[in-house]
């Protein structure tokens, strides 16, 4: 029990690190970009790194990020820019926070249930839907926001509400709408365990006010238009329960919670994270797949644990009680059997796969011609470039993106014929669309593979 209670838990980050670190760099060298996001993250990263404000011209002009989301914490990535300027390196950085949040939760698991169970549950967590499709997506703030979530609720579930409190109360600095889930903490804190109602209460206050300091202050005011962006993609409230998609998510939430786990209160957290993605208007909001259910899986796997009992006690929450008889087994079994079940249904779906696919290892025909149209474009030059190599030309050039708001005048134009921007009809010849867009005169430099560098005469 105590040795796979110490090995079961690190084995299991290992190797979830390993496997969403490889798929990372799989998706890097073969020039797989899902948005611009990874070039905006990596952008923002060199500019900690260099100990600047966080300007991301890929946005905008004089675009400072922290206008865009709040998200503070992300100066922690300046240490690993300076180990490692590139991308990369960030996607790297979000497989070990992903695999580390998976020690506390499991480790939890196996004292509770036992260590098949809990190891299992483990797994399950660690290469949920949630976690794999994040990393499938690439880099996001959200990669902190997960280890602190499981160290907070796995100490709130051990009895450690102080340490659960401190673990918590970071969470403000990783997004703005997390200061809601915070705050919700507190309030199931203040509510269920009396002697720390203190406590509960001033994180619930701590969260309260940076939600609303974040959103309605800082945002706006860091914000180049004045204004928080993304008030426009929020519907009507009536809207919450349509389209049908938008159930699915819950059920499959609801799996990963092994079901019973709707019966914890710890289940509410979800609330304010499937409030704003269910009154948006952006599908992607409401889909399984993207990365915003990352933030859920951990407060699935508490919830489920928090069900199930402590096999030491023999007692379980159900509702508000914390006196009910523990379920027995084959009920555990189930819980966690479906918690795993959800993720191994989706089957060739699951993004991690590719990574024992010997296909997916052969070299893309297209990196030399990548690596050369980068190295045609000369350092430090403002380089208007396509989604494809935005992340990768960020290290050594001024990068904004072809399609963007800018209005400075780009040195060199990088543009991809294959990618998704161009809707399949590239321009046939980017010297001549350069010189439409920005009124200047431009010249090839480079031609191959789809990519083509052209630059100021």
């Amino acid at each position: 029990m105590q040795r796979t209670r110490r090995l079961a838990p690190v084995a299991l980050a290992l190797v979830a690190t390993l496997a969403y670190g490889l798929l990372g760099s799989l998706q890097y060298r073969h020039l797989v970009a899902r948005s611009w996001d990874l070039g905006i993250f990596t952008q923002l990263a060199r500019a900690y790194g260099e100990l600047r404000a966080p300007i991301v011209p890929i946005k905008g002009d004089g675009v400072n990020l922290l206008g865009d989301h709040f998200h503070p914490l992300l100066v922690l990535l300046a240490p690993v820019w300076w180990v490692w300027p590139s991308g990369e390196a960030l996607l790297w950085t979000q497989a070990l926070l992903f695999g580390l949040s998976a020690i506390p939760l499991t480790r939890l698991a196996i004292d509770r249930l036992g260590p098949g169970l809990g190891t299992l549950a483990g797994g399950a967590y660690v290469f949920s839907f949630g976690l794999q499709s994040a990393v499938s997506v690439q880099f996001h703030e959200i990669a902190f926001a997960v280890p602190l979530l499981a160290l907070s609720l796995t100490a709130l579930l051990r009895g450690r509400v102080s340490a659960a409190v401190l673990w918590a109360a970071p969470l403000v600095f990783v997004k703005e709408d997390l200061g809601l889930t915070v705050a919700l903490l507190g309030g199931l804190i203040a509510l269920r365990h009396r002697p720390h109602r203190a406590e509960g209460i001033a994180l619930a206050c701590w969260g309260t006010g940076w939600f609303v300091l974040s959103t309605f202050v800082i945002l706006p005011w860091l914000n180049t238009a004045g204004q928080y962006d993304y008030t426009d993609n929020l519907g009507s409230a009536l809207e919450v329960f349509w389209p049908p998609m938008k159930w699915l998510t819950v059920l499959m939430l609801l799996l990963v919670a092994g079901l019973i786990g709707g019966r914890s209160p710890l289940i509410a957290l979800m609330l304010p994270t499937l409030a704003w993605r269910f009154t948006g208007t952006v599908e992607f909001y409401w889909d399984w797949y993207w990365h915003y259910n990352a933030v859920l899986m951990p407060i699935a796997l508490a919830a489920l644990l928090d069900a199930l009992g402590d096999r030491r006690t023999g007692r379980a929450t159900a509702g508000w009680r914390r006196d009910a008889p523990r379920p027995v087994r084959w009920v555990r079994v189930t819980a966690v059997t479906a918690s795993a079940a959800v993720t191994l249904a989706l089957g060739p779906a699951m993004p991690v796969l590719e990574v024992l696919r010997p296909s997916t290892w052969e070299p893309t025909w297209r990196a030399p011609s990548a690596a050369e149209a980068l190295e045609a474009v000369p350092d430090g030059a403002v380089l208007a470039v396509d989604i494809t190599l935005m992340a990768h030309a960020v290290p050594d050039h001024d990068v904004q993106w072809l399609h963007g708001p800018n209005q400075r005048v780009p040195d060199c134009v990088l543009s991809d014929d294959y990618a998704f921007s161009w809707s399949g009809t590239p321009p046939a010849d980017t010297a001549v669309w350069a010189e439409q867009e920005w009124g200047v005169a431009y010249q090839q430099v480079y031609a191959d593979g789809g990519f083509t560098v052209v630059c100021r005469r």
